[in-house]
């Protein structure tokens, strides 16, 4: 993923080229959802062909001379899709607008699903007939951007997520419930680990659960297909045929059943799951309570039942089919409506004697705005029967509500970045024993914090060098105003600022230089975690006052050059060249913007670091006020057996952003504050002018 920083960007575009067949078709959203998964479903098995083609031809063995035919079999060993060259993408792209593009579309669906069993009548097909040739056309060439031809990894994965994402915040198929956010099924699959055997979800939606099971596989640099084993249970047809496509785009094999659920058993899994995750429907009332009351999936007994005989609220229905499915060793991870965990009567009976059997582990309370269907919060859940004695009777209550992002682009959805998915995890690490894994995180934040650091040299440097050169193109005009003006305060200003930031900016790279030598001489599994912080401190401290300098330094500017083009009229001069400035103006934000970018980069890692120590100091589990809490049967009891974290691990203090100065701020604003005032005298001077002129 390195390989494509620009990957929004480009994940925006391609959603942009597909949503204009919306524009130019009779389709819905609802209806042009299938005909474009469908072919973002071909680009990405064609850039997965093409990822593992080269390795495949170079390991097969020659006769006579000759490499054999490529086979399906070739290709399943490196979980990826053979493609005949009809359904190769660039084969499509290329086609002519004489050509017959649907058809086209349509053999090259025909052709992998003769191919793949798994995938027989789940492809679209009929839909492209319904599509002018023309927009096909564009479609097809929209989603073969020019850098997605020469990256590596899964780019196109993450694409395909994107594209259900967008789906699900649009509504377009089943209400959007279909898709479970990536952040929240990655710490699920994170928290189980499924190494090796069957992976359930017998509410599997388009199957995210799996291909984030396989993620985890394949970090350990295994083959997914020879590890786990995929089921599911969904309802809707449609959605299906979509998990298909997931799970084939992945080169993953899985058995998919159409089922409801609450009656049904296709897979014949009871009590024979190692792993189990799911997304369920949270409060659903229509369960007929007659038809499970004897299903032996309910160890727990029957939730309440309500006067028309339906099961009041299905959440604890859900629960105990979740945890019957488990093998004697089995671990199970899902989402859950954060009512569950505290509700009452028979479902408070129910969890109590699910609490009773010592296999609940884990409990995330998770903030509301993750879902695009659902605006309330919700909670994970974890059962773990293999759980070791001593924490047989203990459940690790986590509230991490306070530990989330805006999504990039959204104004209302959040997500786990990658280290705040990393830290919580690490806690769990903590509560298993695994104390090396939380060492090695931290000090993979303190490299990462020293390597962007030497990473700023350079930009802050080129900023200087920039900006020195758009300061000079302005002193020709600056040597013709008077000393006394209303420029001079804001050049002394300007010139103190830049002269802190050349000094800081020497100070921190020679800090830098010096870490990464000490860095390299320290042992990376004996270190003291809190020592190693101590040291980075002055690094820290120069790399924070280096960050507010640049951008001071650039509003400063700003400023000068606004007085000198409303105040002076310096466009009238001969010393004030207007083109050579602008482009300098501009060259000099965007040096800013790189150096300012590049810093928060080093300061981003060294937060993260210093998150972890200052809640586990010594690198071991421990009750942190907000945040997390150990908690035995006892307490669980005197609570009325409440699973809800945040009833036991308190009130977290408020944290402090680290991007949020409050004195710059006031800088800024009393800065921006001059500014207007001074364009307002000057405006009302003109207004008054003016006035005189048409003698009013």
């Amino acid at each position: 993923m390195s390989q494509l920083e620009n990957i929004e960007a480009i994940e925006k575009r391609l959603w942009s080229a597909a949503d204009t067949l919306r524009a130019n078709s009779n389709y819905a959203s609802n209806e042009y959802f299938m005909p474009v998964m469908g072919l973002v479903f071909l680009r990405h098995a064609y850039s997965r062909y093409l990822a593992v083609k080269d390795e495949i031809i170079a390991s097969l063995p020659m006769r006579g001379g000759k490499t054999p035919a490529l086979t399906k079999k070739d290709f399943s060993k490196k979980s990826a899709i053979f493609l005949q060259p009809k359904a190769q993408f660039d084969y499509l792209v290329a086609l002519k607008d004489s050509d017959d593009r649907a058809k086209a579309v349509i053999d090259a669906m025909e052709s992998i699903e003769e191919d793949y069993d798994t995938l027989r009548g789940v492809l679209p097909k009929k839909e492209y007939r319904e599509l002018d040739n023309e927009i096909l056309g564009q479609l097809l060439r929209g989603l073969n951007p020019e850098e997605l031809k020469k990256v590596s990894g899964d780019v196109f994965g993450r694409i395909y997520e994107y594209f259900l994402t967008q789906f699900a915040d649009q509504k377009a198929h089943d209400g959007g419930e279909f898709f479970t956010p990536v952040s929240l099924v990655a710490l699920i699959a994170n928290v189980l680990e499924p190494k090796k055997g069957t992976v359930l979800d017998i509410a599997c939606g388009s199957g995210g659960m799996f291909v984030q099971s396989a993620r985890f596989v394949e970090n350990l640099h295994e083959n997914p297909n020879d590890k786990l084993s995929f089921y599911g249970l969904e309802k809707n047809a449609t959605t299906i045929n979509l998990a298909k496509m997931n799970l084939a785009v992945h080169g993953l094999v899985g058995d998919i059943k159409k089922a409801i659920t609450y009656y049904e058993d296709p897979h014949n899994l009871y009590k024979k799951a190692d792993f189990l995750m799911a997304n369920p429907p949270f409060n659903v009332d229509e369960i007929d309570a007659d038809k499970i009351k004897n299903d032996p999936r309910l160890p727990f007994g029957l939730p309440g039942v309500n006067k028309k005989g339906k099961v009041s609220n299905g959440n604890y229905v859900w629960i105990s089919y979740f945890y019957s499915y488990l093998t004697e060793q089995g671990r199970a991870g899902f989402v859950m409506s954060s009512q569950a965990s505290s509700a009452g009567n028979t479902e408070a009976k129910v969890r109590e004697k699910l609490i009773e059997t010592g296999h609940v582990d884990i409990m995330i309370a998770i903030r509301s705005g993750f879902f695009y269907t659902r605006t309330v919060p919700c909670e994970l859940w974890f059962f773990n029967k293999s759980k070791p004695e001593n924490l047989k009777d203990k459940v690790l209550m986590i509230d991490a509500r306070n530990v989330a992002r805006k999504l990039k682009g959204s104004r209302k959805i959040w997500e786990f970045s990658p280290e705040q998915l990393q830290n919580i995890l690490s806690i769990v690490w903590l509560y298993r024993g695994e104390t090396k894994r939380f060492h090695h995180l931290v000090v993979n934040y303190i490299s990462a914090t020293i390597n962007e650091a030497v990473q700023s040299i350079a930009p802050a440097r080129d900023y200087e060098t920039i900006f020195t050169k758009l300061n000079k193109e302005i002193q020709p005009f600056m040597a013709t105003l008077a000393k006394g003006g209303k420029q001079a305060e804001t050049v002394k200003e300007l010139a103190d600022c830049l002269k802190d930031y050349t000094s800081g900016s020497q100070a921190f790279a020679k800090l830098a230089q010096e870490k990464t030598a000490w860095w390299k001489k320290q042992n990376k599994d004996t270190i003291k975690l809190a020592a190693a912080l101590k040291e980075l401190e002055p690094l820290a401290e120069e790399n924070n006052k280096l960050i507010k300098e640049a951008e001071l330094m650039y509003r400063l500017a700003n400023r000068l050059i606004d007085v000198c083009l409303n105040t002076h009229n310096s466009k009238d001069s001969d010393k004030w060249n207007t083109r050579e400035i602008a482009i300098l103006k501009k060259q000099t934000e965007a040096a800013r913007d790189t150096a300012v970018e590049q810093l928060k980069l080093a300061r981003y890692f060294h937060h993260q670091a210093q998150w972890l120590i200052e809640r586990f100091p010594e690198g071991k589990l421990r009750d942190v006020e907000g945040l997390v809490k150990l908690v035995d049967k006892a307490e669980l009891k005197e609570n009325d057996w409440s699973l809800t974290p945040g009833r036991y691990v308190g009130v977290a203090p408020e944290e402090e952003d680290p991007d949020f100065d409050f004195g710059e701020t006031m800088r800024t604003i009393h800065t921006e504050l001059e500014g207007l005032n001074a364009q307002a005298v000057d405006l009302a001077k003109k207004i008054s002018e003016n006035f005189k002129k048409i003698e009013i």
